[in-house]
């Protein structure tokens, strides 16, 4: 029985593995490696690519410098409010991306709540290259977010009121104390949220526009070129897999190296000297 259990496991785990892994050997396969890098070489690529490592690396830095001291409140906070503002950053998560997009225009469009205001000043956001990072940061911001929380939920408060104890004010406290212990969690978050603002479709289309040269990052370049140009398409979406691949494989490698570090044992307890 135990057996057969063990081949039922391992046959569930290779179908499971099979259905992830073929998608993408499929895209790599149907073009040979010199097409995929000529098609790459092409404006179109070019420009999608610069577009999405700008936007996505300026959203990036608004999540990180906004998100961590959202995620610390929460993190040290307790009652029915800290309920609410956990699921308030899910929130986009189980958003369909029209949705996101519609409340993006409904926000900060022309005639939105507060894109309204700013039109008024002879300025616009909507399908503009700053709607991109706006686009990227909302659908992008919770992953980091969720993350920061579990992270600086884990480090334990003992550490943080000693430090209150000895004298330090809650800005060093959390500066001193809570990041470095949380750094690892934070640094994993920031690489989910990296990544997925790399693929980020809907949202980006209906706020953004896809326009070349731009507000076309590099899904909406994959959209475009399906039609026209399949290898193109193929080309620009094995990048697309090599960034977010690239992405994981190095969170990965920095959490077994931050694992194996000696500095992980800086707040481990001292041996007992012996007298």
């Amino acid at each position: 029985m135990s057996r057969l259990f063990s081949v039922g496991v391992a046959v569930a785990a290779g179908i499971t593995l099979l259905f992830l892994l073929l998608p993408i050997v499929a895209i790599f396969a149907r073009v040979p490696p010199g097409d995929l890098l000529s098609a790459l070489g092409r404006g179109q690529a070019t420009d999608a690519l610069v577009i999405s490592i700008e936007t996505n690396l300026i959203a990036l830095a608004a999540i990180v410098l906004l998100g961590t001291p959202t995620a610390w409140l929460i993190a040290t906070g307790g009652g029915r409010l800290r309920d609410l503002a956990v699921t308030l950053v899910e929130l986009p998560l189980v958003l369909p991306p029209a949705v996101a997009g519609i409340g993006l225009l409904a926000a900060f469009g022309r005639v939105g709540l507060v894109g309204g205001h700013i039109h008024v000043i002879g300025t616009s956001l909507a399908f503009t290259k700053a709607a991109v990072v706006v686009a990227v940061a909302f659908v992008a911001s919770p992953f980091y977010i969720r993350s920061a929380i579990a992270a600086f939920e884990s480090v334990d408060p003992a550490l943080t009121q000693a430090a209150r104890t000895l004298g330090a004010g809650p800005a060093r406290t959390f500066v001193r104390v809570a990041l470095p212990l949380a750094a690892g969690g934070l640094g994993a978050g920031a690489a989910l949220a990296f990544a997925r603002g790399i693929g980020e479709f809907g949202a980006t289309l209906m706020f953004a526009g896809s326009l070349r040269g731009v507000t076309q990052t590099l899904p909406l370049a994959i959209y475009e070129a399906f039609d026209l140009d399949f290898d193109l398409a193929l080309a620009i979406s094995a990048l697309l897999v090599a960034v977010s691949a690239v992405i994981l494989l190095a969170t990965k490698l920095a959490f077994r190296w931050r694992s194996t570090s000696p500095s992980t044992t800086l707040f481990a307890p001292s041996a007992p000297r012996s007298t």
